[in-house]
């Protein structure tokens, strides 16, 4: 039977609604236009899976139960912001059939909302108390913003299935990593625990953005919000991609027009139905199918809780979603 997100939302649905809430509530003494543009942000929705990681790791460990709601709505708040600069850089206009902030602000009061909202998912992690959690959510935000830049200004890439890698893991495993480490340590866990609940979560992480690279194929506009390919059209290269320039090595320069965005829209529509009518798709879903396996196979020696369970069938909903 194919895993459905409600399996394991309904073990912390009430949690997340206190989640919301406190996403919502800032400390006061700012402008109205920051809690009109975190309003928009938060209503345009989202699968909320990082806060979902939090208390699921939480309460299969057995941390305070107000941390976890706090912590749940930082690291979703850090995601927020990553959002707010990502759709800038990229001059997205639509996410998630929403227009992106951009489209309603200038570029200056664009730049200086996401730092806010930066700014208040690090006030609310600071007032959990933990010198050690904000350690590796500092950690997390210097990992994020050090991706974007190095994907910014690029460099000359020698290994370019590990390059990939490493983008995913900056961009989004890295918050999943985050998730699941700083929830193992609100529980005042042993080391190794921690170290493998951060192993789950960058698993898991990697998992769930392979998956968005094939969706970004053979999704539909309506679906996912944006353009088909979208990342491929901005010269950004994704494991689909990768094993479909692995399996046709007679055109050697392809990986050079892409990445110098040489190609002509005729020619980028051309070679997107190729890679949807190659094998690439399935090769790379089988990729992520193999974290996901990787990180289900870290949850053996924790506890076993209705919470653990609902962690296995995450993993499993990572790699079986649609959307």
């Amino acid at each position: 039977m194919e895993t459905t997100a409600a399996t394991f939302f309904d073990l912390v649905r009430a949690d997340l609604e206190e989640v919301e809430a406190r996403m919502r509530t800032g400390p006061g003494g700012h402008h109205p236009q920051l809690d009109d543009a975190i309003d928009h942000l938060l209503t345009s929705g989202g699968k909320r899976l990082r806060p979902i990681l939090v208390l699921l790791t939480c309460g299969m460990l057995g941390a305070d139960c107000d941390a976890s709601i706090t912590l749940a709505a930082a690291v979703e708040m850090l995601h927020t912001a990553t959002l707010v600069h990502d759709d800038l850089i990229d001059g997205s206009l639509i996410r998630r059939g929403y227009p992106t902030l951009n489209t309603k602000l200038s570029l200056g009061a664009t730049v200086l909302t996401g730092d806010y909202i930066f700014a208040r998912a690090a006030h609310l992690a600071s007032g959990i108390g933990s010198k050690a959690l904000m350690r590796i959510f500092s950690r997390t935000l210097m990992t994020i913003v050090n991706g974007e830049i190095s994907q910014l200004f690029g460099t000359e890439v020698e290994d370019i299935r590990q390059e990939y890698f490493d983008r995913i893991y900056a961009k989004t495993a890295s918050l999943f990593e985050v998730s699941c480490e700083g929830a193992a340590l609100l529980s005042e866990c042993d080391s190794e625990v921690v170290g493998t609940m951060k192993s789950f979560g960058y698993n898991v992480g990697i998992a769930f953005q392979i998956v968005d690279d094939i969706l970004d194929f053979v999704s539909e506009q309506e679906q996912v919000g944006k353009p088909v390919a979208n990342d491929l059209r901005h010269g950004l290269i994704t494991l689909p991609t990768l094993y479909y320039l692995e399996s046709n090595p007679e055109d050697g320069h392809l990986h050079d027009k892409l990445v110098q965005r040489t190609m002509s829209d005729k020619t980028i529509e051309h070679l997107i139905q190729n890679i949807r009518n190659s094998g690439a798709i399935d090769q790379a879903l089988e990729q992520a199918e193999e974290f996901t396996s990787t990180a289900k196979k870290l949850l053996a020696s924790m506890p076993s809780t209705p919470e653990r369970e609902g962690l296995y069938e995450l993993a499993d909903y990572v790699v079986q979603r649609t959307i």
